[in-house]
């Protein structure tokens, strides 16, 4: 079987199940596991985010959507070469990966036509279910949902921990600083079966963008900081920008030490399986007293 993955998460999707061999055809962003950065990219963003500012992502993004235009695009010839058998997709964020029309008009080109499956999750719960879709159409059913059970047995041990605890701190999780994005989706899912309370995101419901002041008056406990795409590094350099807002210094998740730079990039933005690698981390960080975690510079960083 031959597959291309155009979305990082289901790409290591595909990798966890065994199909690393199968794989002839990834994205840019597909960067894990390594063995992923060796195989053919079909698909290229339209431009080179690390040139630019938080600010001038979000405009250009902006403006393209506007237009109507994509913000990546196909390499025709490539993906003919891969003539896939299966191709793994979705149709959940314009801004996230392709856009799934465009796969379609571009699939209909193919001497043979593949079996397009399209990843729509909004929930942690989904993102599991996508995991067995994607064992389904790929003829490893069994190892899907070999997989999916060592997540739920992981994630099982987090919220039996979590119905212990009496308290829930108020987290604040921001997906971009410039303009202020609260993260949705899984991400206020994740905070709850962690221990916390999200003041901000909305279960199921995509990311939105808010003002500062209301993120002064919730007064979070902890502010968790996870700018999609952006590794700890960046994130910690980006964070500078929130420094300077009015009341910064005046919130408790900051005269407290709370505020952290995690690694959105690998383990909150991408619908893939180590997103419950994501809610050990948050565990971790709401409630260390419970869930002590060997110290990682790639998973989390307290800066403030």
């Amino acid at each position: 079987m031959r597959i291309c993955s155009l979305l990082p998460g289901a790409t290591e999707i595909a990798f966890a199940l065994g199909l690393g061999d199968e794989v002839v055809g990834v994205t840019h962003e597909c960067d894990y596991p390594v063995e992923a950065r060796q195989k053919p990219v079909v698909v290229h963003s339209a431009i080179d985010s690390n040139r630019m500012t938080s600010l001038e992502i979000d405009r250009w993004v902006s403006e393209r959507l506007r237009s109507n235009q994509g913000l990546y695009m196909i390499d025709e010839e490539r993906l003919r070469e891969a003539a896939p058998d299966v191709i793994l997709t979705q149709g959940l964020c314009d801004v996230c990966a392709i856009d799934y029309n465009e796969v379609a008009r571009t699939a209909e080109t193919l001497a043979k036509k593949p079996n397009i499956v399209s990843l729509t999750p909004n929930c942690l719960t989904d993102v599991l279910d996508d995991v067995a879709r994607v064992g389904e159409a790929t003829g490893q059913r069994l190892s899907a949902e070999r997989l999916v059970r060592e997540l739920k047995q992981r994630i099982s041990v987090v919220c039996d921990r979590v119905a212990q605890l009496s308290t829930r701190p108020r987290i604040a999780c921001l997906e971009w600083f410039d303009p202020i994005y609260a993260a949705g989706h899984w991400i206020p899912e994740m905070i709850e079966l962690a221990g916390g309370h999200d003041v901000l995101g909305k279960k199921g419901k995509p990311s939105e963008k808010i003002q500062w002041k209301q993120v002064a008056e919730l007064a979070p406990d902890v502010i968790v900081l996870m700018p999609c795409g952006f590794d700890i590094q960046r994130t910690a350099n980006e964070a500078a920008t929130l420094q300077h807002l009015d009341g910064w210094h005046d919130l408790p998740a900051v005269k407290t030490g709370k505020v952290f730079a995690v690694n959105g990039h690998a383990f909150f933005s991408r619908p893939g399986p180590r997103l419950v690698d994501g809610l050990e981390i948050l565990a971790s960080i709401i409630h260390p007293e419970f869930f002590p975690m060997q110290k990682s510079p790639d998973a989390f960083q307290r800066i403030a």
